[in-house]
């Protein structure tokens, strides 16, 4: 274990953020590093429990208590060693994962946890720093082509894997850019595009071949691929957007999350938006709905573009502060947060739903809501929504930004195509070994799973890469962890 006494000694201590001040002038990572006693102290907290519960937090399997003990000893090199052997993009988990092993973590009965995530990050930024993490190209090919159709990370993961396998592997990527909502949705000051850029580098050299500005259904058809290459993988995500039609929707000045994410992601990115398309928050009052992450992703980004107001509406209640006893350890706690946008500014509203949007020269200008309370469940189960008599109100705003989750996949072009099976949500069907209802072709991640954490996608992506290669060889030697 780390150190036998670590976890009396030694506080939870997250690294430090830049100060709102500072951090609201541009787009770079909000925190701070560590020094190397600093990350060694937190791994000194793990207690090497005998059922290392943050393993089942964490999708991936993760060896935590492991890499804790080894970095706590000085052993990084080893500690690296450790967390690669589960997880091929620890740098991206330890900045946007949401953590789910560290509710799990055993001092979080009744004390904070292990400062896992951050634990992940310091480890993984470390080998990068010293040169420990370069390119491994198989030493043998296997003669099987692999076509991987998206490149977030459930593609990423899986084309890592299947190239370790020795298959060759070309990524279909309808943007400019690989990495999916990695490099076009998540804003800069959670992940850096240069972090994105350098693995998707390291992975060019391992081998496989990135294919961008191609979208599989209408640049070539998945017919064409499936006849050239031995087995396809889909992780084309669940980009279809929850709406909002009601009245007024159809104003200006009313966008999906992801319209507005993306166009400032390609900004920085540094290309040059006309100003008739520019989606901007600057001066404005503006108004996200959704409360989850992407609508805090829309609320730093309108931070950093200088709104003059900014509301935050989520239509279900407020989490409690404390787990209720329904909600016990170690499940994930359904508790009050606040994220680092949250801490820049804005005001956060629960029970609203929104009603209409009035406007005046084709231009939005104000938001009418309501307050609502939750009764029994319907037929379905699911809580009855009860509008509150009288507690009608307005929000004025130049801005909106539909935040309100994923629904699905895109179903026109690819899984119309071939005719896929789909579940009862509308995401792919797959079986245990993640292939679809047409042989040789898999999917993974959001697409199949629906949306969910980034940590996910890439489990999913080492499970279908698993699939595949037993597919094609008839087993395979690629760790998985079973969910």
């Amino acid at each position: 274990m780390g150190k036998p006494t670590g976890f009396l000694e030694f506080h939870r201590e997250p690294p430090k953020k830049r100060e709102i001040e500072e951090r609201l002038k541009d787009s770079q990572e909000l925190y701070l590093g560590w020094d190397t006693k600093d990350a060694e102290q937190q791994g000194a907290r793990c207690m090497n429990c005998a059922v290392p519960f943050c393993h089942t937090g964490c999708p991936l399997g993760n060896l935590i208590p492991e890499w804790n003990h080894l970095i706590y000893v000085g052993q990084w090199k080893e500690a690296l060693q450790r967390l690669h052997a589960t997880n091929n993009f620890p740098e991206f988990t330890g900045r946007i994962c949401p953590a789910p092993c560290e509710p799990a973590c055993v001092l979080a009965i009744n004390e904070d946890p292990v400062t896992i995530e951050y634990i992940e990050k310091a480890i993984v930024d470390r080998g990068f720093e010293q040169g420990w993490i370069t390119p491994e190209p198989p030493a043998t090919r296997t003669n099987k082509k692999v076509a991987v159709v998206g490149s977030g990370p459930a593609g990423l993961a899986a084309a890592q894997q299947l190239n370790r396998a020795g298959h060759s592997v070309t990524v279909f990527e309808r943007s400019d850019y690989i990495g999916g909502l990695l490099r076009l949705g998540i804003p800069d000051f959670k992940l850096e595009k240069q972090i994105v850029q350098r693995r998707v580098d390291l992975m060019e050299q391992e081998g496989i071949t990135f294919r961008t500005g191609i979208q599989v259904g209408r640049d070539i058809l998945l017919t064409e691929i499936y006849d050239t290459f031995d087995a396809v993988c889909l992780t084309i995500g669940a980009c279809q957007a929850r709406d909002l039609q009601i009245p007024g929707r159809s104003l200006d000045g009313i966008h999906l999350a992801m319209e507005y994410l993306t166009q400032e992601n390609l900004k920085i990115a540094g290309h040059t938006i006309q100003p008739k398309d520019a989606i901007s928050a600057n001066g404005k009052r503006v108004v996200i709905l959704g409360g989850g992450d992407t609508g805090a992703d829309c609320l730093g980004t309108t931070h950093r573009q200088n709104a003059d107001a900014v509301y935050q509406l989520e239509l279900l209640p407020q989490p409690p502060n404390q787990r209720n006893p329904g909600n016990p350890w170690p499940q994930w706690p359904v508790i009050f947060r606040t994220s680092p946008a949250h801490e820049e500014g804005g005001v956060r509203d629960y029970n609203v739903l929104t009603k209409s949007f009035d406007g005046a020269n084709g231009k939005v200008q104000r938001l009418n809501a309501v307050r609502v309370k939750w009764g029994d469940p319907d037929e379905s189960g699911r809580p009855s929504m009860i509008e509150i008599p009288g507690s009608d109100f307005s929000i004025e705003a130049d801005l909106v930004l539909l935040a309100m989750g994923f629904i699905h996949p895109e179903h026109e072009g690819i899984v119309t195509e071939i005719g896929l099976n789909l579940d009862g949500r509308g995401n792919i069907k797959t079986d245990t070994q993640m292939m679809t209802s047409v042989p040789g072709v898999f999917a993974a991640g959001d697409s199949s799973r629906g949306a969910s954490l980034v940590v996910w996608a890439i489990a999913e992506g080492r499970k279908a890469a698993h699939g595949i290669d037993t597919y094609l060889t008839g087993s395979s030697s690629l760790p998985i962890i079973q969910s």
